[in-house]
């Protein structure tokens, strides 16, 4: 793509609730003409699968208060620093003409340096209630997008109610006709946010279980859980004689909702 192309950065942090919307503005902006960069950490970088080959990829330093001990917490300030000078010299180098977060520690970078050198910058909200990285934010950017409303915003923001962008390939099943339960093979897909999947994990292997089995016994589950919860759902699968498919995560979506 030619360098005189206008530029986006995109911002996002290490879970799929981040990434995924940072994907599909990816593929639009590219669609559009644009040059598109992404902006995260090691931890972001393994949601990258997906994203189209000529997106640029930059790893930053960054990281979070909500993990590790004393002595990692002390070393936050300064690893989140880094990653904003680091940014900063980056964008020095080849401009973006506009640098748009979606949330999560990873994005702090990227918005800190575009907050210090002036460059148009936006975010992108995916839930009810801003995360903490929007947080601190919202007020220092030019446009506040919102995927839910309406959303608690700080005094004075306005926000623009979007929706959440959709990746191409998931777009792609909207054309699929629903299939009514029945006497065939049926697949349940059960996934959630990093906090919802808990609820998620919670009450629906029990309702699946609560299913005459004249249906359950056609049912094959895909079910993605936290990390620390798949033990105990797998085993209660497994105990009422159900087939479920328990990740902690799903590379496939787009073929699970198939």
């Amino acid at each position: 793509m030619a360098e005189t192309a206008p530029l986006i950065v995109i911002a996002a942090g290490g879970t799929g609730g981040h990434m995924f919307p940072a994907q599909a503005l990816s593929e639009a902006m590219l669609r559009k003409g644009w040059r598109v960069k992404l902006s995260t950490d090691a931890r972001g970088a393994r949601y990258t699968s997906g994203f189209p080959h000529v997106v640029e990829i930059e790893q930053v330093s960054s990281a979070t208060f909500a993990r590790g001990g004393v002595l990692a917490k002390a070393v936050v300030p300064f690893r989140i620093t880094g990653g904003v000078l680091a940014a900063s010299m980056a964008m020095r180098r080849d401009r973006p003409s506009i640098v748009v977060g979606f949330g999560g520690y990873p994005a702090i970078p990227a918005m800190g340096a575009a907050y210090l050198l002036k460059i148009p910058r936006m975010l992108h909200e995916q839930n009810g209630v801003l995360g903490r990285v929007n947080q601190l934010f919202a007020t220092r950017v030019d446009r506040v997008a919102c995927g839910t409303w309406p959303t608690e915003l700080p005094d004075g923001v306005v926000g623009i109610h979007t929706g959440n962008p959709v990746r191409r390939a998931v777009l792609e099943r909207a054309g699929a006709p629903y299939i009514a339960p029945g006497d065939y093979p049926m697949s349940v897909l059960v996934m959630g946010g990093s906090q919802g999947a808990r609820i998620l994990s919670d009450v629906v292997p029990e309702a699946l279980a609560a299913l005459p089995n004249t249906l359950r016994r056609h049912i094959s589950v895909s079910h993605q859980a936290r990390e620390e919860d798949m033990a105990r759902v797998k085993q209660f699968y497994d105990a009422e004689g159900m087939r479920a498919d328990v990740q902690p995560f799903f590379q496939d979506v787009p073929r699970r909702m198939s």
